[in-house]
């Protein structure tokens, strides 16, 4: 167990992951009205939010890493998709980390303990992130939100590009379907319906065209599912921030191919001098699934060929992680290679 806890937290230091750099301020920075403004074809820049009023570093704590945020909490099962465009080209975003964080269904938020949010100290239901596939989708699974005095029932979300640029907002539904939702489901959330409108909440009564997600059923989960799609500053490509940089000072990591895979993908790379090479597969739920260890790899272009049937793998999604190690140092890069499906 404590190899477990090791391997995932060497994953996300070497990714940048517990850096300081990922905390951002939580005040907007500019109106919605001047956010709107950035468009290019069908593609709109989120607004800006804030992360508050219980924002929780979910990189501090190595249990984010995941796909089901519920815990041991009860509620209508939800699924939550996300697909991230790039402003510049309204293309995918591959490789970017999305966070996302909800009350409980009485309101409740993990990690705090205030007098409007007693006894939540240390818990972390709810919260979780996830790296975008090569289609810019993220997925969750969760509880749809309750509500709390003073706000209209939403969820948080970061879109972490690099380290020097992420978006922070909040997303929120059809005011009818989701208190129809709630009712349908009164012995599970007994405050009963949603009293808030859009005009009267201090997030939304400026504008939410652009953050109000999808609200459906979904059979397959016995619950329902919502779907967002959320453009952030950027072209369809990682950004490239401080860790990246000095990554590429040393190798640079190419993306798998095929992308989508199927039984067969590479992963290409080429260094800038003589070095040791580790690749290591994590799943969405932050295992290490797979590593290989490549000695006195000489410069230029390599590529390293994953069957993963063969490894003994599940045909999903995967974080692949390239370390490099040479006279300069150790450097990292990841990105995600997606199943065919």
């Amino acid at each position: 167990m404590e190899s477990t806890k090791n391997s995932r937290r060497d994953f996300l230091r070497i990714s940048g992951l517990l850096s300081a750099s990922t905390l951002l301020p939580f005040q907007k920075s500019f109106s919605k009205v001047q956010e709107v403004l950035s468009t290019n074809g069908s593609c709109v820049l989120i607004p800006t939010e804030t992360a508050g009023p219980f924002p929780l570093d979910l990189t501090e704590n190595t249990t984010y890493l995941r796909s089901d945020l519920r815990e041991t909490k009860t509620g209508v099962p939800f699924k939550v998709k996300m697909k991230i465009l790039g402003l510049e080209n309204c293309e995918p975003m591959q490789n970017v980390r999305v966070n996302i964080w909800h009350c409980d269904k009485d309101g409740l938020y993990s990690g705090y303990d205030e007098s409007n949010n007693a006894g939540q100290k240390g818990l972390t239901y709810l919260r979780g992130y996830q790296f975008t596939d090569a289609n810019g989708m993220v997925e969750f699974t969760t509880i749809f939100p309750g509500w709390y005095t003073g706000r209209i029932c939403h969820i948080h979300f970061q879109v972490y590009v690099s380290s020097s640029y992420a978006a922070i907002s909040q997303m929120t539904f059809d005011i009818d379907k989701k208190n129809a939702l709630y009712a349908a489901n009164s012995s599970l959330y007994t405050k009963g319906s949603d009293p808030m409108t859009y005009s009267s909440d201090n997030i939304f009564s400026d504008g939410y065209q652009y953050q109000l997600a999808t609200l459906e059923e979904d059979s397959s989960i016995g619950g329902y599912q919502t779907y967002l799609e959320v453009t952030v500053q950027g072209s369809g490509s990682v950004g490239i921030g401080h860790l990246e940089k000095q990554a590429a000072k040393n190798f640079t990591l190419g993306q798998n191919y095929p992308n989508p895979y199927s039984d067969q993908t590479t992963i290409p790379f080429e260094l800038i001098s003589k070095s040791d090479v580790v690749l290591t597969l994590y799943s969405f739920d932050g295992k290490k699934v797979h590593s290989q260890n490549l000695k006195d790899l000489s410069t230029g272009s390599h590529e390293i060929i994953l069957k993963p049937k063969e490894l003994g793998l599940a045909s999903e999604n995967y974080v692949y992680q390239l370390s490099v190690t040479n006279d300069q140092g150790t450097y990292t890069l990841n990105k995600v290679m997606t199943a065919s499906k």
